[in-house]
C-alpha cells in the first residue's frame, strides 16, 4: 500500500507524533476508537478517530485495552499539551491538529483508504493478466522475470523439495535465504522482510515462491505474489499426465525394450529424431519425492521428449546421449532434508531398434548404485561382476540363477528368503545392519539365511558360495 502515515497527516493538515510507530508505514485499516479491540498487523498501522474523553475511556478500562488502543494511530483535529502527555505516556503514535473533526474526519479517512484499495486491486488485477499472458508465451521462467520487475526485487520459485525451479533478480547469497525460509531452515537469514507463498494446496503441494522488493507496497506485493503463485502452480501442472498418458507410455517402453523395427518406427512417429538412445532407471529409497514429476520436469528443461514410465518406486526410460550428462548433473546435485539422494543407474547407448539391452544395463547399474549408496552410477564403470554377466548368454544366465530356483515358493515366484540373501550380501554378511534394513529381528535374519542355506546347499560362511550366490543374484537382476 502507498498509503502511509505521513500522507494522512498531510492530507488532513496535521502533524505526525511519533510514538513506536514509523511515518512511513502504511495504512490498512480504521475503525473508531471505542470499537477497535484487536491488532490487525504489526507490519501495518490502523487509524481510529474519536474524542480525546473516548480515548481516556479506552486507556481507563485496564492494561489490556490500553496496550490494544496503543498499537493504533490516533487522528484528531486537537492538540493539547494535556493529550500529547497522554499519549507519550502510553506510548501511541497520533496525527493531531487535523483540519477536519469528528465525522467529517472520519469519513474523509475512509474515502481515502477506500481508494487506495481500488488502486492497489487495479494494479494487483494488471500485473496478474500481464503476468498470465507472459506465462502463456514463455512459461514459468519468463513471468518469473515479469513478476521479479513488478515488485522491483527478486523471485525464486522452489520445488516442494527445495529445489530451484526458476529465479529473476537474485544472487547466490539470495537463493540460499529463500530456501531456508521456505523449508524452515534455523539458519540466519541475511536479507529482511521475505515473504514466502505456498504453491499449491496443503493436500497436491507444488512448491514455494519467495519474494523480497526495494518497495514500501508490501500488501500490493503480497497480494500480487500469491496470485502468481496460483499461477505458477497451473504452470507447473501443465503436463500432468492422465491416466490414458501414463499407459500410453507404458507401452511406449515396452516397445523400445522389445527392440526391431516396430520400435524404430514408434520412436519417429514419437518425433525423436536420434538413431542411438541411453537407458535410464531412477529411484529412491523413500516415497516422499514425486519422481515422475521430477522427471517430467528436468524433461521439460531438456527439451527432451517424454520417453520413460513411472513404476513403484522408480522411473525408467530413454534419453538422447548427449543429455544423459545434464541429467547425471541434476541428480548428483539434488537434496532433500530429511531423505536419501536419489540413485540413477545409466546404460550405454544402443541404436533404437535394439535398446533393450541398455535398458538391462540401466537396471543393473541401478542396482548397484541403490546397493552401495550412491547417487549416479553409469554401466560402463560397473565392477567385474557385471561384465562378466554381460559376456555371458542368455542360456548361461538362466542356468546360473538356477541356483537359487529352491527360493521359489508354490507359485514360482520369489520372497522374503531370496530378499534376506540379496540384502545380507550387499551388507557384507553384517547382521545388524541387514537386519535393520529388511525390519525384522536379528534373529529372524539368522533363520532365513539359515533357511536359505539348507535349500540351496550354499554355506554363506565360504567365500566361493557368497560369491555363487551374488553371480546367481545378480543374474535375476531383472526379477529382482
Amino acid at each position: 500500500m502507498s498509503f502511509d502515515l505521513r500522507m494522512v497527516a498531510r492530507v488532513v493538515g496535521g502533524s505526525y507524533v511519533d510514538h513506536g510507530i514509523a511515518d512511513h508505514t502504511a495504512c490498512e485499516g480504521l475503525a473508531r476508537v471505542g470499537d477497535y479491540v484487536v491488532v490487525a498487523s504489526a507490519e501495518f498501522a490502523t487509524l481510529v478517530t474519536g474524542s480525546v474523553a473516548d480515548l481516556d475511556e479506552r486507556f481507563a478500562q485496564g492494561s489490556e485495552a490500553a496496550a490494544v488502543t496503543a498499537r493504533a494511530v490516533f487522528v484528531t483535529d486537537e492538540d493539547t499539551p494535556r493529550l500529547r502527555k497522554t499519549l507519550a505516556a502510553h506510548g501511541m503514535s497520533a496525527v493531531l491538529g487535523a483540519t477536519l473533526a469528528g465525522e467529517a474526519l472520519h469519513w474523509r479517512l475512509a474515502a481515502m483508504l477506500a481508494d487506495d484499495r481500488a488502486a492497489s486491486d487495479r494494479l494487483v488485477a494488471a500485473g496478474t493478466r500481464v503476468l498470465t499472458q507472459v506465462a502463456r508465451r514463455g512459461g514459468a521462467t519468463a513471468a518469473m522475470a515479469e513478476l521479479a520487475h513488478r515488485i522491483d526485487g527478486w523471485a525464486v520459485l522452489l520445488d516442494a523439495h527445495g529445489q530451484l525451479i526458476a529465479s529473476a533478480g537474485a544472487g547466490r547469497l539470495h537463493l540460499d535465504d529463500a530456501k531456508a525460509v521456505a523449508l524452515g531452515t534455523p539458519v540466519r537469514v541475511r536479507h529482511p522482510g521475505l515473504q514466502t507463498h505456498q504453491v499449491g494446496s496443503d493436500l497436491d503441494f507444488t512448491g514455494y515462491l519467495v519474494v523480497a522488493s526495494r518497495s514500501s507496497a508490501t500488501g500490493r506485493i503480497r497480494d500480487l505474489a500469491s496470485q502468481a503463485a496460483a499461477l505458477f502452480d497451473l504452470v507447473l501442472r501443465t503436463r500432468n499426465p492422465s491416466l490414458t498418458e501414463h499407459l500410453g507410455r507404458e507401452a511406449l517402453v515396452d516397445i523400445l525394450e522389445a527392440g526391431g523395427q516396430a520400435a524404430a518406427a514408434l520412436v519417429g512417429r514419437w518425433g525423436v529424431r536420434e538413431r542411438a538412445l541411453t537407458g535410464f532407471v531412477l529411484g529412491a529409497r523413500t516415497r516422499t519425492v514425486d519422481l515422475e514429476r521430477l522427471v517430467e520436469r528436468w524433461l521439460d528443461e531438456l527439451g527432451a521428449e517424454y520417453l520413460f514410465v513411472a513404476d513403484p518406486g522408480r522411473v525408467r526410460g530413454f534419453l538422447p546421449e548427449q543429455l544423459v550428462g545434464d541429467l547425471v548433473a541434476r541428480v548428483a546435485g539434488f537434496a532433500q532434508p530429511g531423505a536419501n539422494t536419489l540413485h540413477l543407474g545409466v546404460g550405454a547407448p544402443a541404436p533404437v531398434d535394439a535398446l533393450g539391452r541398455s535398458a538391462v544395463q540401466a537396471r543393473q547399474a541401478f542396482d548397484a548404485a541403490l546397493d552401495a549408496g550412491q547417487a549416479v552410477q553409469r554401466y560402463a564403470e560397473l565392477p567385474t561382476v557385471d561384465f562378466v554377466l554381460d559376456a555371458i548368454s542368455g542360456e548361461q544366465r538362466t542356468q546360473l540363477g538356477g541356483i537359487l530356483d529352491e527360493l521359489r515358493d508354490e507359485r514360482g515366484a520369489h520372497g522374503e528368503l531370496l530378499q534376506a540373501l540379496h540384502v545380507f550380501l550387499a551388507e557384507h554378511g553384517a547382521h545388524r545392519a541387514s537386519a535393520a534394513r529388511l525390519g525384522v529381528h536379528r534373529q529372524t535374519l539368522v533363520s532365513r539365511i539359515h533357511r536359505v542355506e539348507e535349500l540351496t546347499g550354499l554355506s554363506m560362511s565360504r567365500p566361493d558360495d557368497r560369491a555363487a550366490a551374488w553371480l546367481a543374484l545378480r543374474a535375476l537382476g531383472e526379477e529382482l
